[in-house]
């Protein structure tokens, strides 16, 4: 290990970054350095501006690679090698804005029908319950079940950050069908490996089956059951904030494009044209005698 990576690893660990994210910088940082047969020490921004052109005219990368290798740099020079440049020296690619896809009640209906396990069933049905993120779900504990106060207890979900996510009555005895048959001690849903969890890629495999034997043509991920779930409450009338809390977003812009995903909210809508004749009756204009 050199010197320069191991006083990064230090830096990320001081600042409390995530094991995930500290590989994902490593990973980016090497092949910046890679690319050029040199250490980031002696590379100056137009080196930094050459890569970042090189993974999107050749490598065709999509923008959120691209940009997670802004982060690494930019985190690199500023924090480790203590560079003086701007964010303007680190631009980031503009993502074309997609809305997401989402399942209508009857597919998701559909969806769970086609799955065999009980195991991989109780997951998913929780990321959908509880529009839980995929690593939430598989890393839930039984203590973590609330069924008093019928709350899941989510522990350092994105942005390192707890929070309660809501455990309905139909997924409660989901869960406890499920816990009745398995018996899991510690981990909710555990893996074949001693003290570890499901890992993530076993039950996104499991989804993209149920999605095939179910005959569904959307492009279906474990995400999906999160959208579908915001979008839900919405059509239910739930308030976004509320919403906003359930997911554990920190803007409340990430959590209102659901309402352009959902016909059903827009158009019941009231357009305020539709209120002016109301209004102005409700008002009468007073006039001098």
């Amino acid at each position: 290990m050199t010197p320069l990576r191991k006083r990064m690893i230090e830096d990320m660990q001081l600042r409390n970054l995530t094991a995930a994210t500290q590989k994902n910088y490593l990973h980016h940082v090497a092949g910046f350095a890679q690319y050029f047969d040199r250490s980031p020490e002696v590379l100056d921004i137009e080196a930094v501006r050459q890569y970042q052109l090189y993974l999107l005219n050749e490598r065709k990368l999509s923008p959120e690679s691209i940009n997670q290798y802004i982060s690494s740099v930019k985190f690199l020079y500023r924090n480790t090698l203590e560079m003086p440049w701007t964010d303007e020296y680190f631009p980031h690619v503009r993502r074309p804005h997609k809305l997401p896809v989402v399942l209508s009640q009857e597919e998701v209906l559909t969806f769970f029908d086609h799955v065999p396990s009980l195991k991989y069933r109780a997951a998913l049905m929780t990321c959908y319950g509880a529009g839980l993120r995929v690593s939430e779900a598989v890393a839930l504990k039984v203590a973590d079940i609330d069924s008093q106060r019928m709350l899941l207890r989510v522990e350092q979900g994105k942005g390192q950050k707890d929070r309660y996510a809501m455990l309905s009555p139909r997924l409660l005895e989901v869960l406890r069908r499920y816990w009745r048959a398995a018996r899991p001690r510690h981990f909710l849903f555990p893996s074949w490996r001693p003290a570890q969890h499901l890992c993530t890629t076993s039950l996104q495999l499991a989804c993209r089956e149920a999605v095939l034997r179910a005959g569904i043509q959307k492009r279906v991920t474990i995400h999906t059951l999160r959208h579908s779930f915001a979008t839900h409450l919405l059509e239910n009338g739930t308030d976004i904030r509320i919403i906003q809390a359930l997911l554990g977003h920190s803007r409340i812009d990430t959590t209102a494009r659901y309402a352009a995903v959902s016909p059903r909210v827009v158009a019941a809508t009231v357009s305020p044209l539709d209120n002016l004749d109301r209004k102005a009756q409700a008002n009468p204009r007073q006039t001098p005698r």
